[in-house]
């Protein structure tokens, strides 16, 4: 009942929802208090709803937004709270007091603030908008960017600037209450004060020194940024915050780029929301503004995306256009017609190559290049040697990991095993003899769609959690207290110096300030990947190797399960995809029902793979494998997938994938000599004939 709730109200959790519900009725409270007239239970509804509206803008919640869409804003709350206050008064047989007429002058003169208040605000931002957003672009150096308003004036002001009628509201409330008017004329005239001085805190920087250059001058720093750097390849990325994720998979392979790299994104929200590089990173939202960019040094461009906006860049001759997609997977997104646009697809492996051919959309067999997965090496390659067979008595208990993807924004029960086959599954696992540890990590979005989805989770939760209690229980299982204390204390060590490290870095005051102090310090991001390696090392050595656990938080990350499971249980999805590439036996479920063959005809992927029906019969053969990988059926079948999906091992995906760069940089290159030589040619023959 209480998801439905959630879901139908569109908020985050119980707690957001019960503020929401608060809030709400709270108003109406409000109104009959002041109509009794009773000051306490005024005073009561009216503090329940400014720290329900408080909560609800601090979670950021949809129904805030909502509420704005029909016309019950934040302005129209606080206005509705002070006429109700008025009201109240009124009520009170007040209104010939002059505690009244102050109330009704200090309120007509707070709103009169909020003209200046809310104009002051919005010309500070739009002049500190700057028509582009850099990381690791040495702009100080170039141009003067002042700091942001101090005090966090900007930051929520339309919010703290409407609180500021919290002293008029409780002054006059305690006059009402005892029939003395001095309280209430002390908070109206701290509520004017403050709000006076909050426009005058203001008026500053929107003048001199205090208001950063023009957008032609920080544009032409920028292009002069942009001929010391010398750029020679880019990645390109334009889309909305939910798929950031698909140019974050692309960081840390543009670090390890043999050229020069450069990131340019489209939309501030995919600055805001990209993870920490070194790579330097230009937001450029404006077309004309990336037109008349001075990239004359770029020789390849990387596309992640079919999106509208790459035409701002593909009309630009002197660089070969490439795109990478953003996944290797059978949908239909990866045979994308609109790939002809570019000079070349690049592909993991041959699996891509032939999707084409068989999509047969007009991408020509010679311009698709295979370069591999540069982002699946951290993905450790299973070594295939059998542990003993005895079980956690002899030291020795396989770990396989159940990863089941989300229902989808479709909600059909067979995008997910969880609905239909999870509870099967990990009971199979749990009751499994000789044992197995299991490790449970769900998509982040499970249940989202779907409150039986949600309901699902929950139960394998359950059940896990049971087993690990009953396992920790059962003398044959043993933990090595000492060694766990210490990892423990390792990762108390490695957290408290990754809050230092991380300190209030990001939190810059606005996007031209981030912009001008953005450059990553390089030897901080370097002992911050170093600490989250060894914080992954200790995270597992801080529990009992036989010990099952439900993993649902970002960390540790999916690959770092990959790395220390035995086998793998998942549905269709890139997970499935990504761990073929550690060489392990895994097992994905044909929830819809299709059958094997027709299963395997239709998802690549699962080619090598223990098919399960919903009720996991098959979860044997998997666990045979994993026991006796001498006796595996689907040992070579795998190798060959994986060959065929993800191309060779040597050379390394990243080698592949410089080597494609440099290839058609030199392409690029001989169009351009050549563009050159033709022009100087007809030039020379215009004036031949002059």
């Amino acid at each position: 009942m209480i998801s439905t709730a959630i879901r139908v109200a569109r908020v985050g959790s119980a707690a957001e929802l019960a503020a929401a519900v608060l809030m709400l009725a709270g108003f109406p409270a409000i109104m009959v208090a002041a109509l009794i007239p009773s000051v306490p239970a005024f005073a009561a509804a009216t503090a329940v709803t400014y720290l329900a509206d408080h909560y609800l803008h601090r979670q950021g919640s949809y129904l805030i937004n909502r509420l704005s869409k029909v016309r019950a804003g934040l302005s129209i709350r606080f206005l509705i709270r002070q006429l109700l206050l008025i009201l109240l008064l009124a009520r009170l047989d007040l209104s010939d007091n002059l505690i009244f007429y102050g109330a009704t002058a200090c309120f007509i003169a707070f709103y009169g603030l909020q003209a200046p208040h809310g104009a002051l605000v919005t010309l500070i931002r739009n002049r500190r908008r700057l028509p582009v957003a850099t990381r690791n672009v040495d702009l100080a150096s170039r141009v003067r960017i002042p700091d942001a308003p101090r005090w966090g004036l900007l930051n929520r002001s339309a919010e703290k600037m409407l609180h500021l009628d919290l002293a008029a509201v409780v002054g006059i409330l305690v006059a009402a209450a005892m029939d003395w008017a001095l309280p209430g004329f002390i908070g109206i005239g701290v509520t004017i004060v403050l709000g006076t001085l909050y426009v005058l805190a203001l008026m500053p920087y929107v003048r001199g020194k205090k208001v950063p250059p023009n957008a032609d001058k920080i544009l032409a720093k920028v292009d002069e940024w942009l001929r010391d750097y010398k750029p020679e390849t880019v990645l390109y990325f334009s889309g909305s915050k939910d798929s950031v994720y698909q140019v974050n998979m692309w960081l840390e392979t543009m670090e390890q780029l043999d050229s020069r790299p450069l990131i340019i994104l489209r939309e501030r929200v995919i600055l805001q929301n990209l993870a920490p590089t070194t790579v330097p990173v230009i937001c450029v939202p404006g077309g004309v503004h990336l037109m008349n960019m001075d990239l004359s040094t770029v020789r390849v461009a990387l596309y992640a995306a079919n999106v509208g906006k790459n035409i701002h860049l593909l009309r630009v001759p002197t660089m070969k256009h490439v795109f990478i997609g953003h996944g290797d997977s059978d949908k239909l997104a990866s045979v994308n017609p609109f790939s002809k646009a570019y000079d070349e697809v690049w592909v993991a492996g041959r699996a891509g190559r032939d999707r084409y051919a068989i999509a047969d959309v007009g991408v020509r067999d010679e311009d698709i290049v295979e370069v591999g997965r540069p982002q699946l090496a951290p993905i450790q390659k299973g070594q295939g040697t059998p542990g003993p067979r005895g079980g956690a008595a002899d030291g020795y208990c396989p770990t396989v990991l159940y990863a089941p993807t989300w229902e989808g924004w479709d909600g059909d029960p067979g995008n997910t095993s969880l609905m239909l086959a999870g509870e099967n599954i990990v009971k199979k696992l749990l009751k499994a003899d000789p044992p197995v540890r299991v490790l449970y990590k769900p998509h982040p979005f499970t249940g989202t769609v779907l409150a039986k989805a949600g309901a699902a989770h929950q139960k394998v939760t359950a059940l896990i959690e049971k087993a690990a209690a009953e396992r920790a229980a059962d003398p044959r299982f043993q933990a090595d207290a000492a060694a766990q204390a210490d990892a423990k204390a390792e990762l108390a060590r490695i957290e408290a110096r990754l809050a230092v490290l991380a300190g209030n870095g990001g939190d810059k005051g606005d996007e031209a300030e981030a912009s001008r102090d953005g450059v990553v310090d390089v030897a901080k991001y370097e002992e911050i990947a170093r600490l989250r390696g060894e914080w992954n090392d200790a995270y597992w050595r801080s529990f009992p190797v036989w010990e099952h656990r439900v993993i649902s938080g970002a960390e540790p990350r999916l690959y770092d399960c990959f790395n220390v499971s035995d086998a793998m249980v998942s549905d269709i999805s890139s997970v499935v995809s990504d761990f073929i590439a550690s060489g392990k036996p895994y097992a994905v479920t044909d929830s819809a029902e299709l059958g094997v063959e027709e299963f395997k005809r239709q998802n690549t992927a699962v080619r090598a793979a223990t098919i399960l029906s919903n009720k996991a019969t098959e979860l044997g053969e998997l666990l045979d494998a994993v026991r006796d990988p001498a006796a595996d059926p689907l040992a070579e079948d795998r190798v060959e997938l994986k060959q065929y999906l993800l191309g060779p091992d040597e050379p390394t995906s990243i080698e592949q994938f410089n080597t494609a760069v440099a290839n058609l940089a030199i392409k690029a290159e001989a169009r351009n000599v050549g563009q050159e030589s033709r022009a100087a040619a007809s030039a020379a023959e215009a004036t031949t004939k002059a």
